[in-house]
Parts: C-alpha cells; structure tokens; sequence
C-alpha cells in the first residue's frame, strides 16, 4: 500500500483543477452532449472546502463541498484517477469531507450523481447516503440521481 497524504485546499489549487480536468474527461466520455448541461453547475470559483489525496507524491483523487443551505452541503467534484480506483480512496475522501463539513457545523451533506454512474450510485449508498426527490437544478433532470445523509454522526 502507497502512502496516502490528505491536503486541504480550495477550488483554485491547481492539482485539483487537474484532476477535475480529467473527471469532466470522463463524464463527457459516458454522457456526450448531455454533460453540457451539468458543465454550468460544476464551476469552481466558489469552492472553497477541498480534499486532495496524494500516492508517493501524486495526486491520485478529489473532492469538494459547498454550502448548500445554512446546515447542508453538496458534496462536489468527487474523482478517483482510474488506475487508482479499488483501493478504498473514495471512501477515504468522503470521510475527510463529511467530517470537514460536521467540523463546520453542517448536519446534512447531499449530491448528485448520474443514472450512468452505478458505481458511484453504490458508492454513495455504501457510505449511508439514500436516494432523495432531485433537488434544486436537477429537479427536472431524469438522468440525475440525488442523495442525502445525515452528518450528525461525525460530531465529537
């Protein structure tokens, strides 16, 4: 197992903008012009809570939140370099931010993922997120797949 460091950054580090270069990459991959839609809610200038994992140096995963409402936040951006995947760090990076995010007196973390992602739909339920209505822009979006958890349980 490589070591594993954890930073924590904002939306302007230029290894997470690096690495959600290669998500988009990805998700236009499996969705094609469809992404376009979801490209308008995925900026970066106004994240301001991030996680970088790092293998031996390199930056290998990433995720964000943003504030949401005065207790939620949306879990964004959430990458795993492909040849890096199957070693348990996007479960890490979910821990880091849910915790993060209780730290900041946030009760509720919720997301949104898509209908072409089943991994990550079976990720997202393995860490106790459950499917929940669409919300806010993808309230109409049948190719979205929204969740919530509660984050009270990552109190100290």
């Amino acid at each position: 197992m490589m070591l594993v460091k954890n930073i924590i950054t904002n939306g302007s580090h230029k290894d997470f903008i690096k690495l959600v270069q290669c998500l988009d990459t990805e998700l236009h991959s499996r969705y094609g012009q469809l992404q376009q839609e979801y490209d308008k809610h995925n900026t970066l200038e106004n994240i301001q809570d991030v996680v970088l994992l790092y293998q031996d140096g390199i930056p290998v995963a990433c995720g964000a939140f943003k504030k949401y409402d005065s207790n939620t936040v949306e879990l964004k951006r959430i990458f795993v370099q492909p040849r890096h995947r199957g070693q348990g760090l996007a479960k890490q990076l979910i821990q880091y931010l849910e915790a993060l995010a209780a730290e900041q007196n946030y009760t509720w973390a919720v997301l949104e993922t898509g209908i072409k992602q089943p991994e990550a739909i079976h990720l997202y339920s393995s860490r106790g997120y459950e499917i929940i209505n669409n919300y806010g822009p993808y309230s109409e979006n049948e190719n979205s797949v929204c969740m919530k958890k509660a984050l009270s349980q990552q109190r100290r």
